[in-house]
């Protein structure tokens, strides 16, 4: 098997941002400088937590650590099996992303596989700047990026915004109000990932057009 088959560890916010772990084997995680994973951080206990895969998945426990381990926002009191695209928090100092194998990854999008925002229809997660976005966005919020992510760079009319997101039934009673809201809030979710850039184009009497520059843009 190889190491791309393995579910893996994405380290995210912390000082091991975008580095990553096939789960291979039982992973101690801690201060020590003998640990598989060493954070240099007070924060954080010598040996803090242990991931170990089996048969039956992956599973995290907290090792009495002083600041916890947190699990998708709880912190961790017994061993936890992982689903994919959790969150796991080492104290305050690392985040990480578990998936349960690379492929999970929305690398196949075609062209926009190099894109600092990415989308994954069927886990319904988007990244932006590899960095997930969380909590995840709301199934108004998804349905609207999706259609503009689907079609990169070209101007949706307002009608087929609304209703891609609020469904042909439902269109004669959706004000501009409020489909400009719903984008308002949309800019804003992505805008607290990557605040130098503006995803969502309002291009004047036409639509709203999606611009994802590669990543390195």
């Amino acid at each position: 098997m190889n190491q791309e088959e393995f579910p893996i560890l994405v380290a995210q916010d912390g000082p091991l941002k975008g580095e990553r772990w096939p789960l291979s084997q039982t992973l101690m995680v801690g201060r020590d400088p003998t640990c598989d994973i060493s954070i240099q951080d007070r924060q954080v206990s010598r040996f803090h937590a242990r991931i170990t895969p089996s048969p039956e998945g992956v599973t995290v426990e907290d090792l009495g650590s002083k600041n916890g381990t947190i699990h998708n926002g709880a912190e961790v009191a017994s061993p936890v099996i992982l689903q994919d695209g959790d969150l796991l928090g080492i104290a305050l100092a690392q985040q990480f992303l578990f998936l349960t194998s690379d492929a999970t990854m929305p690398l196949v999008e075609g062209a926009l596989r190099n894109g600092r925002l990415m989308m994954d229809k069927k886990s319904r997660r988007v990244w932006v700047n590899q960095q997930q976005v969380t909590p995840p966005l709301s199934a108004q919020q998804f349905k609207l990026l999706w259609l503009l992510y689907e079609n990169n760079g070209q101007v949706i009319n307002r009608a087929d915004l609304v209703s891609t997101v609020w469904g042909e039934d439902q269109m004669a009673g959706v004000s501009d109000q409020a489909l400009d809201a719903l984008i308002r809030r949309l800019r804003d979710r992505l805008a607290a990932f990557d605040p130098t850039h503006q995803y969502i184009d309002t291009v004047r009497g036409h639509g709203v057009r999606l611009d994802n520059p590669t990543v390195g843009e």
